[in-house]
């Protein structure tokens, strides 16, 4: 089946095309060519991740062939592809199933669903990629489909914005990427950047040109994967629709930035910089985005948030990779972006079932005590909350504690190499991921209790304050203030099970099967081998406690009306200002970047209206007043003058000639 790994992208294409072509015929159902085709590149992938013995390389075609540049059509099968399709394509035929539910009715339900087609093809490509300027094709093409998703609901001026900030803020990420991509076709010596071609020339690229390229690589990781200082664009991303912020933050766009690095590991390994610089940034974008998580008020935007903050944890994961620790960190780091995918993409898709039933209004101070009328999409959303905080058995508690424990072996490795500033760094970075754990598992469960606990408590059908997002008149939506259809709570009971489960059946000290997977990709065979570990249960009660401390603070201000979070913000204002306002980080953008940039558009408009404009309508007055003096007396509309005036012409003519 590995041979048939093309389909993967294949079939969600295909699927895309036929929805654009045949929607309109195929009405409501126009979502089934993208579940039948995105679901069946999920089958193939299973045969894919099956039957893999080892890597293997698929040829289709030649693409670029211009001088030295040689750029062909080919797909890499390996451990860290094979764990990536059925990921992907499982949670999007999930996501693809509950928008046939949740955008029901929209007349942009064809232009949707071909899309969605596209945005699968376009992240499947780019895992399957065998070649660095192929990735960066499919990462362009990830983008463009973002823009459009987000921007769904482009006549809402909101949506239009959100699109174009994530356009231009991914842009900048881009040009790195685009940037280190010429450095390192400049420094291989057949300027063949296949990846098994780039990982067996290692030794042929200074260390200098490694860590250039590898900052630059992460430079646009920060972007795409909306990392400090280039995460603005991610929460802002909630004005799409909410399926598509399910697919972007779970399986999608948010984790190819992680993917991107874990891809390139063996091309940063042994650069002393590089993993600390990686762990930082991941450590401080953890805290920033779960700091600004504990006060939102949107439901969608806690859990963006969210996002924001677990992508983090993966990257303090890979970034943990010194020494003997590189495999493990890896691993730790693609673990916890693995069973993230599942668990987010059920609490997105769990609120946006509370969308639906709340008229689409998200705004937590709006509705409570909705478990009675919404027992499925409650307690799914519970299991999500549980998972999602790390606490154990469920999935995330095993990825979140890989990653702890990283952070803790890097630390004892650099101290016991002698990089005792490294080690305390490290050191650091371990306890300040486990602060961030109990953070999480407080906003996660914060916004869980204020939804479904304390007195019943519905918006207005036709509220006229509410986040309408969609085309519907609320207050005749037969589904207000219900549970939502079968086809929406479907996907949620799904992702509940694997939400439960799938970091168990994977993890180290059960099957170890993903880590098997993981160290048996492209290059990894060239990376230091760490002995083998086993579990850390300090640092499994560590983060186990952190997230019940954070818990029960959460159900004590929340479950119950309460005072308490009223006092708090009032004792702590600065904070709970800086939390709620997110650090004023948006408006020093603007200040620093936005507004200079717009000037300096003023200004080149004045100069090319008034200046270039100017100057050309000047230059063309000289002819013109030229003609106007000495033409005009001759173009008086007498007929007799103009007869007169060719009579002279011709005898002038005649004399010439015969003169000369």
């Amino acid at each position: 089946m590995t041979h048939s790994a093309w389909l993967v992208p294949t079939l969600p294409l295909i699927a895309s095309l036929v929805t654009a072509l045949f929607g309109r015929r195929l009405g409501e159902k126009a979502h089934w060519p993208i579940v039948i085709g995105i679901g069946s590149a999920f089958l193939v992938s299973l045969g894919v991740l099956f039957g893999l013995d080892h890597p293997e390389k698929i040829h289709l075609a030649e693409w670029i062939h211009v001088g030295s540049l040689n750029v062909p059509l080919e797909f890499r099968v390996d451990g860290l592809t094979a764990m990536m399709l059925p990921m992907v394509t499982f949670i999007a035929t999930l996501v693809a199933l509950f928008a046939a539910g949740y955008m029901a009715g929209d007349p942009g339900y064809t232009r949707f669903f071909s899309v969605v087609g596209l945005f699968v093809f376009s992240m499947t490509g780019l895992v399957l990629s065998n070649n660095y300027i192929l990735t960066y094709g499919f990462w362009e093409c990830v983008g463009a489909c973002s823009y459009l998703l987000i921007g769904f609901w482009h006549e809402k001026p909101s949506a239009a914005a959100a699109a174009k900030k994530a356009f231009l803020v991914n842009r900048v990420g881009d040009l790195g990427f685009a940037v280190g991509l010429f450095w390192l076709w400049t420094v291989i010596p057949d300027h063949n950047l296949a990846y098994e071609n780039v990982f067996g020339m290692l030794s042929q690229i200074s260390e200098i040109d490694r860590l250039g390229i590898g900052l630059l690589f992460f430079w646009a990781a920060t972007a795409k994967s909306a990392q400090v200082p280039l995460y603005v664009w991610l929460p802002d991303a909630m004005e799409g629709p909410t399926p598509v912020s399910a697919l972007i933050h779970a399986a999608t766009m948010v984790t190819a930035g992680v993917y991107l690095i874990a891809r390139s590991t063996p091309l940063l390994v042994g650069i002393d910089t590089m993993a600390p610089i990686v762990a930082t940034i991941g450590c401080l974008t953890a805290l920033m985005a779960g700091f600004y998580a504990l006060t939102q008020t949107d439901l969608k935007r806690v859990l963006a948030y969210s996002t924001i903050s677990q992508i983090g944890f993966m990257f303090m994961g890979i970034g943990s990779g010194v020494g003997s620790v590189v495999q493990f960190a890896v691993v730790a780091g693609m673990f916890h972006l693995f069973t993230h995918a599942f668990f987010k993409a059920l609490l997105f898709l769990g609120s946006g079932s509370v969308m639906h039933a709340m008229g689409h209004v998200i705004d937590m101070r709006r509705f409570s005590g909705l478990r009675h009328r919404m027992p499925i999409t409650c307690w799914t959303f519970l299991v999500g909350s549980l998972a999602l905080a790390g606490l154990p058995p469920l999935s995330g508690f095993w990825s979140k504690d890989e990653v702890l424990a990283a952070l803790s072996q890097a630390s004892h490795v650099s101290e016991h190499n002698g990089n005792h500033g490294v080690a305390t760094l490290y050191s650091m970075i371990y306890w300040a991921a486990l602060f961030t754990a109990g953070m999480t598992a407080f906003y996660t469960f914060r916004a869980f209790f204020k939804t479904f606990f304390g007195p019943e408590k519905l918006p207005s059908p036709n509220d006229p304050e509410a986040a309408h997002d969609d085309h519907h008149h609320h207050g005749d939506d037969p589904y207000f203030g219900k549970e939502s259809p079968y086809v929406m709570t479907l996907p949620l009971q799904i992702l509940a099970v694997c939400a439960v489960f799938v970091g168990m059946v994977f993890a180290e000290p059960t099957t170890g099967w993903f880590a098997h997977l993981v160290e048996h990709s492209i290059g990894f065979e060239q990376l230091p081998h760490a002995e083998a570990h086993g579990f850390d249960w300090v640092t499994a009660v560590l983060g186990t406690t952190s997230g019940l401390i954070g818990l029960g603070l959460a159900y004590v201000m929340y479950a119950k009306p309460s005072e308490l979070p009223a006092k708090i913000a009032k004792t702590l204002k600065p904070l709970y200002d800086a939390s709620l306002n997110k650090l004023w980080v948006d408006q020093i953008y603007y200040a620093v970047f936005v507004a200079p940039l717009l000037a300096l558009a003023q200004v080149c408009r004045y100069f090319d209206t008034y200046g270039v404009d100017g100057l050309v309508r000047t230059v063309s007055l000289v002819p013109r007043n030229i003609a106007t003096g000495l033409l005009q007396r001759f173009q008086n509309g007498v007929i007799q003058a103009y007869a007169g005036v060719a009579a002279l012409v011709v005898v002038g003519l005649l004399v010439i000639l015969v003169l000369t």
